[in-house]
C-alpha cells in the first residue's frame, strides 16, 4: 500500500498462542493510534462490558500511523496503546497511553500496522516479532527482571550470536533481509508483574513509557513479559516530493518547534532547563526522525534519555536531604524506569506518604507500619528501596500499596479526608495532577474529568504558560494578539479569542466549553491517532519561523505531512472531526463500562481548597486584554456552576445532558449507527434534547 499503511495488523491470542491478521483497510477511516485501536476494541469487547482491567477478556491495541517508521516530523515515533486500563480509581475504564522511541517504526518495517493482544497466557511469555514471523518465547527466566535487563537479554537471543552494528542476518540464506538494528522491545517492570495498577507502565528502550492508565500491570494479568520487533522492510508512501518539501518547510522552525520562548534556547538548554540542574552534556537524544530532539545524553551515564518527569520527580526530594540538586534525582529515574513505575502516580504518592510520615502516621510502630525509613527520603537508593517493598509486599505498608495510593488510602480510612484536604493529589478519575493546576488551565483540568485520565497534552499549555514565562518584557506578541492568533487556528470553531481568555469570569462560558469540546477532538484525531507529538503540535506560537511574526505553522502543517504520506486530501477540520467520531465511540465505551454524568466530577480539593501561586496567563478583564498573574486569585471551582457548566458542554458535544451518554442522532450523524443500537439495547442511549 503505498499510502503509510502496510495494509494488515497482527491479532495475537495469548491463551491458546495463536495469530491472525485484520485488514487495516476495514479501520482506515480512523486514522490510526486510537482511532483504529478503539474501532477495534469497540467491534471485539462492547457487547462483553464490563469487565475488569484483569480480565483476559481486556483486549490491548498497541498502534502505529500512517507517518510511523517515515521522516515525517516529530511524529513517525510514537506508539499508541488503548485498552481497559486498572488505574482510574474506583473502577478501570478504557483508556489510553503512548510513547516515544523506535517501536512504531519497526513494527512499520516489519509489516504491520497495529498489534491487537487478546486472553491470558497460563505461563510467562514474550512475543517475538521478526518481519511476517511471529513466535512465541518462553519468558520464565525473564519474568522478575527489571526492564534494562530483560531488554537486553531479548537483544542478545534475537541476534543470535551476530553483533549488532555490523548487518544482522534475518534468515539463513545469503539473500536474506538484514539490519544493522536491535529489535526495539515494549516491556513491563517488576511493578507491573506485581499487578500495581496505579503504577504499571510499558517501557521501550530507555526514556521511552506508556506511563499513564497501568497497562504494564495488564501486561503483568496476561503473563506478557514483553514485545519484540524487528524489520526490514519500508513504509511506502504517496507523495515522497511533497514530503520533503514540508519537513525542509517545517526545519525552518525548528528552533523552538511548537514550545514558545525567548529566542536563543536550543532543544539541549531547554531539556537543561526541565531537568533544573547543570550536567555534563554529551549530545542530545530524540525518537526516530525527530527534528526537535527533547533528550539528552549526560557524560556520567545517569538519568540518560530521559526528560521531564521521567527525573525531575524526584528532584524535590534531592534538594530537600542535600540541600542541592546532585545525581540522586537522575538515578531515581534510572531506578523508577527498570521497575516499570509510573513516575506522575509515583512522584504525588511519595509526597503524600512523606506528609503522612511528618504528622506521625507513617513509619516504624505507626498507624501506617513500615519498615522503610523516610528520613532517608532524597537519597539516589531510597526510590530502589521503596518500590522493591511495594514488589516484594515486605511490610503491611508494601502491602497494601500494591493495591495503588488511593485503594490503600481507602483501606487505611484516609481517603476522603486527603483529598478533600490535597494532601493526596489525584483530582482527576484516580489520577495525579500533572503538575499545571486545572483550576487555572482550564482545558487540563475539564478534559481530564471528561475524559477518563490526566490528559497530558500541552497544546494550549505551552502557549499561555510557558511564552508569559519565557519571554522578554515588552513581549513581542501581546496577550490580545496571542489570543487572536491562536483562536483564528481553532477550525472549525474559530474566531472567538475570548477561548484564550483565563480569567475568573470565563471559568464557566460557552467559549471555554467550546475551546474545551474542539481540543477533545483534536488530540483524539491528531495527537492520539495520527500521533503527532505532545511536545511539539500543535504549533501555534512560534519565535523562529522565518517570516518573524510568530505565527506557527498549524493548521497548515498537520494536513500537509498527512496528505503527502497517504495521497488524501483532507483538510484541517475533517481532521478535527474525526476526532469528534473517536472522542464520541470513546464515551460510549465509558458508558457500556457504567460511567454517568454524577461520576464526572473533581476531587473535592479542587472545591474546597484555594490554588495559589504565580500564574501568568492572557486575561480579558474590564474590557482589557493583559498577561495577569492568575495565582493572586486564590481560584477554585464552585460545584453548582461546574454542574452548570456540564450541561452546556453536553449540549456542545449533542449528548444527553442528565446522563452524559452519547444521543442516536449524535451517534448516527458521525457514520455509528452500530454504536447507537448496542447502546439502546444495552439501555444506555442518551435521550434527545
Amino acid at each position: 500500500m503505498a499510502n503509510g499503511y502496510k495494509g494488515k495488523i497482527l491479532r495475537i491470542n495469548l491463551t491458546n498462542q495463536s495469530i491472525s491478521t485484520i485488514n487495516t483497510s476495514d479501520y482506515e477511516e480512523y486514522g490510526g493510534g486510537l482511532g483504529i485501536g478503539t474501532a477495534i476494541f469497540w467491534d471485539l469487547c462492547a457487547d462483553k462490558l464490563p469487565f475488569d482491567a484483569y480480565d483476559a477478556k481486556n483486549v490491548l491495541c498497541i498502534m502505529t500511523s500512517p507517518m510511523s517508521g517515515t521522516i515525517v516530523p516529530s511524529m513517525s515515533g510514537r506508539t499508541e496503546i488503548c485498552g481497559v486500563g486498572p488505574q482510574a480509581y474506583p473502577t478501570g475504564l478504557f483508556s489510553r497511553s503512548n510513547f516515544g522511541g523506535r517501536f512504531s517504526g519497526e513494527l512499520k518495517y516489519a509489516g504491520w500496522d497495529g498489534i491487537v493482544i487478546e486472553g491470558a497466557s497460563s505461563s510467562p511469555v514474550w512475543v517475538n516479532i521478526v518481519n511476517d514471523k511471529v513466535t512465541f518465547e518462553d519468558a520464565s527466566g525473564l519474568w522478575g527482571l527489571d526492564t534494562f535487563t530483560a531488554q537486553q537479554k531479548i537483544w542478545d537471543y534475537v541476534a543470535d550470536g551476530q553483533k549488532y552494528g555490523d548487518w544482522l542476518q534475518k534468515g539463513t540464506s545469503l539473500s536474506s533481509p538484514r539490519t544493522t538494528q536491535r529489535p526495539a522491545v515494549l516491556c513491563t517492570g517488576p511493578i507491573g508483574e506485581a499487578l500495581v495498577p496505579d503504577m504499571g507502565c510499558l517501557v521501550h528502550d530507555k526514556g521511552n513509557g506508556a506511563g499513564q492508565s497501568g497497562f504494564g500491570s495488564v501486561f503483568g494479568s496476561k503473563k506478557l513479559k514483553a514485545i519484540s520487533v524487528v524489520g526490514t522492510g519500508s513504509v511506502e508512501i504517496a507523495d515522497p516530493k511533497e514530503l520533503y518539501a514540508a519537513r525542509d518547510w517545517a526545519m525552518d522552525y525548528t528552533r523552538g518547534f511548537g514550545v514558545p520562548m525567548k529566542p536563543g534556547p536550543t532543544a539541549i538548554t531547554r531539556t537543561m532547563y526541565a531537568r533544573g540542574a547543570a550536567t555534563e552534556v554529551q549530545g542530545p537524544q530524540g525518537c526516530m526522525a525527530c527534528i526537535n530532539p527533547c533528550r539528552q545524553r549526560n557524560k556520567d551515564g545517569i538519568g540518560n534519555e530521559s526528560s521531564c518527569v521521567d527525573v525531575i520527580y524526584y528532584q524535590w526530594a534531592d534538594a530537600m536531604k542535600h540541600g542541592a540538586l546532585t545525581t540522586a534525582y537522575r538515578r531515581a529515574g534510572d531506578y523508577s524506569q527498570t521497575y516499570g513505575a509510573n513516575n506522575y502516580a509515583l512522584n504525588h504518592g511519595i509526597r503524600w506518604l512523606y506528609t503522612l510520615y511528618n504528622q506521625g502516621i507513617v513509619g516504624k510502630g505507626k498507624q501506617i507500619d513500615t519498615d522503610i525509613d523516610f528520613n532517608d527520603l532524597g537519597s539516589d537508593h531510597w526510590v530502589a528501596t521503596f518500590l522493591d517493598n511495594i514488589v516484594q509486599g515486605k511490610d503491611q505498608m508494601g502491602i497494601d500499596l500494591r493495591q495503588g495510593f488511593l485503594r490503600a488510602a481507602k483501606k487505611w480510612g484516609r481517603l476522603e479526608q486527603d483529598l478533600k484536604s490535597g494532601i493526596l493529589r489525584f483530582p482527576y478519575n484516580g489520577y495525579p495532577e500533572h503538575g499545571y493546576d486545572g483550576r487555572w488551565e482550564y482545558e487540563w483540568g475539564y478534559g481530564s474529568i471528561f475524559g477518563e485520565r490526566d490528559i497530558n497534552e500541552h497544546c494550549f499549555n505551552f502557549v499561555i504558560y510557558y511564552y508569559p514565562m519565557w519571554s522578554v518584557e515588552p513581549r513581542p506578541v501581546t496577550a490580545q494578539c496571542l489570543a487572536e492568533m491562536v483562536s483564528d487556528k481553532l477550525l472549525p470553531v474559530e474566531g472567538d479569542p475570548r477561548m484564550l481568555d483565563y480569567s475568573w469570569e470565563n471559568m464557566y462560558s460557552d467559549s471555554t466549553a467550546r475551546k474545551v469540546a474542539w481540543h477533545r477532538h483534536y488530540t483524539s484525531f491528531y495527537k492520539a491517532s495520527m500521533l503527532f507529538c505532545d511536545w511539539s503540535w500543535p504549533d501555534f506560537c512560534n519565535p523562529y519561523g522565518p517570516n518573524g511574526d510568530y505565527n506557527g505553522i498549524t493548521p497548515d502543517a498537520e494536513p500537509k505531512f498527512i496528505n503527502a504520506v497517504t495521497g488524501k486530501n483532507m483538510t484541517f477540520a475533517d481532521g478535527v472531526e474525526t476526532g469528534r467520531k473517536i472522542w464520541n465511540l470513546r464515551n460510549a465505551i465509558w458508558t457500556l463500562q457504567g460511567r454517568h454524568r454524577d461520576a464526572v466530577k473533581f476531587a473535592d480539593f479542587y472545591y474546597d481548597t484555594k490554588a495559589v501561586g504565580n500564574y501568568f496567563l492572557p486575561t480579558y478583564e474590564n474590557g482589557e486584554w493583559a498577561f495577569r498573574n492568575v495565582g493572586a486569585n486564590e481560584r477554585f471551582f464552585e460545584r453548582a456552576k461546574v454542574e452548570d457548566f456540564k450541561t452546556r458542554f453536553y449540549e456542545i458535544e449533542g449528548w444527553d445532558p442528565n446522563t452524559g451518554w452519547p444521543t442516536r442522532s449524535t451517534l448516527e450523524g458521525l457514520g455509528l449507527k452500530k454504536v447507537a443500537d448496542l447502546l439502546e439495547a444495552k439501555g444506555k442511549l442518551g435521550e434527545e434534547s
